[in-house]
């Protein structure tokens, strides 16, 4: 540290780095401590999403299903939730019979298809999802205040470019 630059805060992770440093010399610290922080970022993220299906008593099938069908504007066929959920058709029909009889959605005939359905969110359906969404968004927001906005765009920025790098690397997991 040079003198007259503020003492930086520590965090778990420094003293996780400085833990394994001497174990494995080659280990590069700065690499270490991102990928750790965005490892500990994401659990304790997920660990508050789990806590906000928990307090709007969702699981998580019901989440993403809900999820899937408000991103489609509150309204979506069987098979375009079945598309976006990477499901069977036959898998999608259980989980929307649970939210229907839990007043979450409603099924209709199709208005351009009458051998169709369409699945629709119920008022109480979109403030459960979107109570669900807020919990989580205002911990995101409590996380990344701590940033100026030219600092968040920097970090979204930096993000980005790491993952295109692991989205060129192909494989699992990079679906939304």
């Amino acid at each position: 540290m040079k003198q007259g630059e503020p003492l930086r805060q520590q965090d778990w992770t420094d003293g996780h780095v400085a833990r394994w440093l001497p174990v494995l010399p080659g280990l590069d610290p700065d690499v270490e401590g991102a990928v750790t922080r965005m490892k500990k970022l994401s659990v304790h993220l997920m660990r508050v999403r789990e806590q906000s299906l928990v307090d709007f008593d969702l699981d998580r099938q019901e989440f993403d299903t809900l999820h899937k069908l408000a991103g489609r504007s509150g309204r979506a066929t069987p098979s375009e939730l079945a598309a976006d959920l990477d499901l069977r058709p036959a898998s999608v029909t259980g989980r929307l019979d649970g939210l229907e009889k839990r007043g979450l959605i409603r099924r209709t005939p199709s208005r351009t298809d009458r051998r169709k359905v369409d699945v629709e969110l119920t008022e109480d359906g979109r403030a459960t999802w979107l109570g669900a969404m807020d919990m989580l968004g205002d911990e995101e927001t409590r996380l990344l205040r701590v940033l100026p906005p030219a600092e968040l765009a920097q970090l979204s920025d930096m993000l980005r470019r790491i993952m295109v790098v692991a989205e060129e690397g192909g494989g699992a997991g990079w679906k939304a």
